[in-house]
């Protein structure tokens, strides 16, 4: 037990918990699939892919969780269907534009669903955000026209940055719902339910789209294998971790997803313009500015950990 005299960390700076930890790993993770999803398109349409990958993502938490999924309620089927609509058009999408632009950008428009989080509660639930979110919203957007613009602050999205643009807002509505109903439900049953979800939605996808099925390829099996295994570690960990991180701390760790990403592309031989990087550089300070607290903020949060603590 420590002393009430001393002075408490102030909590943007606190030890990462357990939970914060595993968000940390499957960060890294998360930004090293990027090339491996732009290296599938190759021998893939999108929707196909992402439909094969969370069916194998689907069957690997299912098979863990086998005995737990006789206990599943029409409430987690409901809450898994709504947060699998919403993975199901952020990865989608979000595929879809890696068949355009190199994987780096992507990473860096996808971390833009960070400083969509507020806006789209805002938006959608009313809650206004607050002086840091609103600036960071501000560098996002600034560093959006630089990222995409060639010659720097130029509306001229392409149709793989406004596909990939879409995704990063249905993955922040996927980070408020999981949010929404984590403590509520099992975190396995959930997590089976919303990666079906994802993957039948995918399937269904390929027709209207006009995609044309693939031919056997051991890439695109084993591309799908792994990434499927990465995708159930990915959706498990982060409904069993926002039992216990908060929406605010856990955008804040997701963070470092482009950055990862970016050293990856790096390695493979990507090359962004220098004003592009610049654009990237002010998204990933809009992610982090979006997220920190004002003195009063901190203060007010130190305090609601004293009561708590004390009770």
């Amino acid at each position: 037990m420590t002393s009430q005299n001393s002075s408490p960390t102030p909590l943007r700076f606190s030890r990462f918990s357990k939970a914060e930890c595993v968000l940390v790993l499957i960060t890294m993770i998360w930004g090293g699939t990027f090339l491996l999803v732009q290296h599938a398109m190759t021998v893939s349409g999108p929707m196909f892919f992402v439909g094969l990958r969370f069916a194998a993502a689907a069957c690997i938490v299912a098979l863990f969780s086998w005995r737990h999924l006789r206990e599943l309620t029409l409430f987690e089927l409901r809450a898994g269907a709504f947060i699998g609509v919403a993975i199901m058009l952020g990865y989608g999408l979000q595929t879809v534009g890696l068949q355009t632009i190199p994987s780096s950008q992507s990473a860096f428009i996808t971390a833009l669903y960070v400083p969509f989080v507020p806006l789209l509660q805002w938006l959608v639930l009313g809650r206004r955000p607050g002086l840091m979110p609103s600036i960071g919203i501000m560098l996002a957007f600034t560093g959006l026209m630089l990222l995409s613009g060639p010659s720097g602050a130029a509306l001229n999205f392409s149709p793989g940055e406004i596909a990939t643009l879409i995704s990063a807002i249905a993955i922040a509505a996927e980070i408020i719902l999981i949010s929404t109903y984590a403590g509520q439900v099992d975190v396995r049953r959930v997590t089976v339910v919303q990666l079906a979800t994802t993957s039948v939605l995918s399937f269904l996808l390929v027709v209207p789209t006009g995609e044309m099925l693939p031919d056997f390829s051991w890439t695109l099996l084993v591309t799908a294998l792994g990434l499927g295994a990465a995708s159930a570690a990915i959706q498990v960990a982060m409904n069993w971790a926002q039992k216990s991180v908060s929406p605010t701390r856990a955008t804040l760790i997701y963070a470092g997803e482009p950055v990862w990403a970016g050293i990856v592309g790096r390695i493979a031989g990507e090359r962004l313009p220098a004003i592009a990087l610049v654009g990237a550089g002010l998204i990933v300070a809009a992610v982090i500015v979006s997220e920190l607290k004002t003195k009063g903020k901190v203060a007010e949060a130190e305090a609601d950990l004293e009561r708590e603590t004390q009770g």
